[in-house]
């Protein structure tokens, strides 16, 4: 009997609470902006460099905004968002049911917060933030005025008003993480510290290790971040970080890179999130890159990641393409020998690109309808006349299949280099050196190998210079 009247209070019990949201997962963020009387408020998530929108919500006649949902948000920084399209932000964390309040005059300075410890303590580091930051700026801007040799002990005396600002925010900064253990704040504050580099050490010749500091720097680098809180990803800390990783600390070369790629991808990988934004950060940043030959970061990701299953998040269709693409690219990445192509001259006489005999060759892979090579061809022509003695040559692909055309532009132009042809795409050239547009230039050296590509006719000669100084070093 009475274990029926228990069981009967417990669901109503659970009933009634649910009618209030409060027995069951989920968010319910009340807001409430006083100078915003109308319109529709919007709440959106950092995820790496972008924002993305999660809910939106009218104010409703007593000039509230309740952001709701059945399912709880995923921890990180998101952002509050006004008709006005101003914004101000707050943290999602455990914690996610509470409520805003503030004006529009200043979002920070009259924020007030209910239910919410880690808004509290975020609003505490903004508040004491924002006017020191207002001071450094006025500071700096003050300093830009001032001429360097008549106003050293002004500018002097900026420079210590500056760093005693930046000290302040510092230990401020240290306050909040040893008063607020565990919390997430003291979690993004403690990541956006720099790393303290010890002096360098003397070598044994005497001399200061000149390449410590830097060395250092990069090898402790993501210290102060914590690899396995995957909230990270949702705040502008890490896409920050993880750029200036692969762009600041790397040597711009493909090798470099890769290995930089390989080492923070070994230490996100037990961080499903984290590792997920690295990996397709990095795929398509270099696939996209415009630096020459960076798309040989893109092959070793698809080859150690894509095609090892570890994408998990890309669908099969996605994941053939993928690789398909970069199984296109591998052949012709800078530093491999340039696949053959054998084609006809004007005689119908077959010759093979690699039966060429030259220091330097250019695939030229034209269209005598295109206009810009109407303009590359000619100016082309000049790079050849004036290094052909120096044993550069010509390979010139014409892409088009009409013949007529194509000896007609050969004649006119007095292009007196190899020209050949393929009508009927028996090589499948375009495919192989992947032609989506022309002109295209490939600069091969004596052994075929490719040197660069998809360059500018006006850089060949420089980078045949280059290459030679290059030679001449590993020569001594």
């Amino acid at each position: 009997m009475y274990r029926v009247i228990l069981s009967t209070f417990l669901f109503f019990a659970v009933s009634i609470l649910q009618s209030f949201g409060l027995g069951k997962d989920g968010y319910s963020i009340q807001v409430k902006v006083s100078g915003i009387k109308e319109g529709m408020f919007q709440l959106a998530n950092y995820y790496g460099d972008k924002q993305y929108l999660k809910d939106s919500c009218k104010i409703d006649e007593k000039g509230i905004i309740v952001f709701k949902g059945d399912e709880k948000l995923e921890g990180g920084i998101y952002m509050v968002i006004t008709p006005e399209k101003k914004y101000f932000e707050i943290i999602i964390d455990k914690e996610q049911k509470f409520s805003l309040e503030t004006d529009t005059t200043d979002f920070i300075k009259f924020m007030k917060i209910k239910g919410s410890e880690e808004n509290t303590i975020f609003y505490e580091y903004l508040n004491f933030l924002n006017p020191r930051g207002k001071e450094a700026s006025d500071l700096s801007e003050k300093m830009k005025g001032l001429d360097t040799t008549s106003k050293k002990a002004e500018i002097a005396d900026i420079k210590e008003k500056m760093q005693k600002i930046d000290n302040e925010v510092k230990d401020y900064k240290k306050l909040l993480q040893s008063k607020y253990p565990g919390s997430f704040v003291a979690m993004f504050l403690k990541a956006m510290d720099e790393i303290e580099i010890p002096e360098p050490p003397v070598l044994e010749n005497g001399k200061i290790d000149s390449t410590f500091k830097f060395r250092y720097y990069k090898d402790h680098y993501w210290d102060n971040l914590d690899l396995s809180d995957e909230r990270i990803v949702r705040t502008p800390i890490y896409h920050g970080k993880l750029n200036r990783y692969m762009e600041n600390l790397t040597i711009p070369m493909p090798d470099s890179i890769n290995a930089t790629a390989d080492i923070i991808l070994e230490k996100v990988k037990k961080n499903s999130e984290l590792f997920k934004y690295t990996l397709w950060w990095i795929t398509n940043t270099y696939e996209r890159s415009k630096i020459m030959g960076m798309d040989a970061v893109f092959v070793h990701m698809t080859d150690n990641y894509y095609k090892k299953g570890d994408a998990y998040w890309v669908d099969s269709l996605q994941l053939q393409k993928i690789i398909k693409r970069s199984d296109q690219l591998k052949p012709i990445l800078i530093g491999k020998i340039a696949p053959d192509l054998k084609m006809k001259d004007g005689n119908m006489k077959e010759i093979p690109l690699h039966s060429v005999k030259a220091k330097h060759t250019i695939l030229f892979i034209w269209d005598p309808d295109c206009g810009h090579c109407k303009k590359e061809a000619p100016k082309l022509l000049e790079v050849y006349k004036k290094l052909k003695s120096k044993g550069l040559e010509v390979y010139a692909v014409c892409s088009a299949v009409d013949l007529e055309k194509w000896q007609k532009f050969i004649t006119e132009n007095n292009l007196n280099w190899i020209n050949v042809w393929d009508p009927y795409n028996t090589t499948n050239f375009r495919h192989i050196y992947d032609v989506y547009s022309t002109p295209i230039v490939y600069l091969l050296d004596e052994n075929k190998e490719i040197i660069a590509k998809r360059i500018g006719v006006e850089q060949i000669e420089e980078i045949i210079e280059k290459e030679a100084e290059l030679s001449e070093k590993r020569k001594k």
